[in-house]
């Protein structure tokens, strides 16, 4: 009898777990999400993390540093369930590992600034000049070169680029008059206006397409996992609001995140996020424009379009429900 009763209990429980899934109900999972650069929209995860909104949703999460080149492998490796990363990392290895798909976006345009020492003060001045970029090709590259040609010069003949290895040198090798000028994003920029540094090309001024920090995945991680990914994005969505509306929390997350207590390059850097979207969606065209620096490097790319490298079910749906909208009522 007793046997029969723990039974007809342990059933009942299992009935509740059961439901309460079905429900979109919080469940007990971990995931690791990785972050490939130090840069402050590649922070989403860590304020997401830190304000306790992955934990609201039921997921113990782990923030990882996956820089570079490493962090669209830590996907395909499933050390991660998902990464922050440019959309430029990405298409390469996810048109060889097919599995590998965007879900959200949170930067659509490029938005790097051109810094130049004290002395040059506009772009005449940059001739024969040295330009300290990261690696060959890339989208710190690609960026300079729209700079450069907003100012009427010619990438190719008329500055010459070194290539530094790291975002993290590209200040250094300014500072050290290494070079005379290189694309720096917050809190760098607050370093180099202290320092008297001119900005000769604020990118978002021009509006320039290019899928920029986006969140990764697994087509197969979904898969297995529906009700994890909705809520990992949930939370995500939920960071995002975090970081628009809870400045003095997430300045202090910030410099965590950053390791600097430099009220002034918090600042910068809470301003230079201020406009990701509310809803993240990545934008094809933003895409289709990272296609085309890739096609520049290897015609092979150009036999894909942008809707390949994209899955919005998880944000659709919320958006659908209409809880981003409820989230901003407030």
């Amino acid at each position: 009898m007793k046997k029969a009763v723990s039974l007809a209990v342990s059933a009942l429980l299992l009935a509740f777990a059961s439901a309460a899934v079905a429900q979109g109900k919080p469940e007990k999972d971990h995931v690791n999400i990785g972050y490939a650069a130090r840069a402050v929209v590649h922070s989403i995860p860590f304020v997401t993390k830190e304000a306790g909104l992955f934990r609201d949703e039921g997921i113990q999460v782990d923030v990882v540093r996956t820089a570079g080149n490493v962090a669209p492998m830590t996907l395909v490796s499933g050390d991660v369930g998902f990464s922050i990363m440019s959309a430029f990392l990405l298409l390469p290895p996810a048109v060889q590992y097919r599995d590998l798909v965007m879900l959200a976006g949170f930067t659509r345009y490029a938005s790097m600034t051109l810094v130049t020492r004290p002395e040059i003060k506009s772009g005449g001045d940059l001739r024969g000049k040295i330009i300290g970029l990261q690696r060959p090709g890339d989208a710190y590259e690609k960026n300079a070169r729209v700079a450069l040609r907003h100012l009427g010069l010619d990438p190719d003949k008329d500055v010459k680029m070194l290539y530094v290895g790291g975002n993290e040198v590209m200040w250094t090798a300014l500072e050290s008059k290494r070079v005379s000028a290189t694309m720096l994003t917050p809190p760098s920029t607050l370093f180099a206006r202290k320092a008297g540094m001119n900005f000769l090309v604020n990118l978002s001024d021009l509006k320039v397409e290019y899928q920029g920090s986006s969140l990764a995945t697994r087509r197969s991680f979904l898969k297995e996992n529906p009700n994890l990914a909705l809520r990992a994005v949930r939370a995500m969505v939920r960071g995002i609001h975090f970081f628009k509306t809870r400045k003095e929390d997430t300045l202090r997350i910030l410099a965590k995140f950053f390791g600097t207590s430099d009220r002034e390059a918090l600042e910068e850097s809470w301003n230079y996020a201020g406009d990701v979207p509310t809803k993240p969606y990545v934008a094809e065209s933003a895409v289709q424009a990272v296609i085309d620096h890739l096609v520049e490097l290897n015609p092979r790319f150009g036999k894909h379009a942008p809707a390949e490298f994209i899955e919005s079910g998880p944000l659709a749906e919320l958006d659908k429900s209409g809880f981003i909208d409820r989230l901003y009522a407030k």
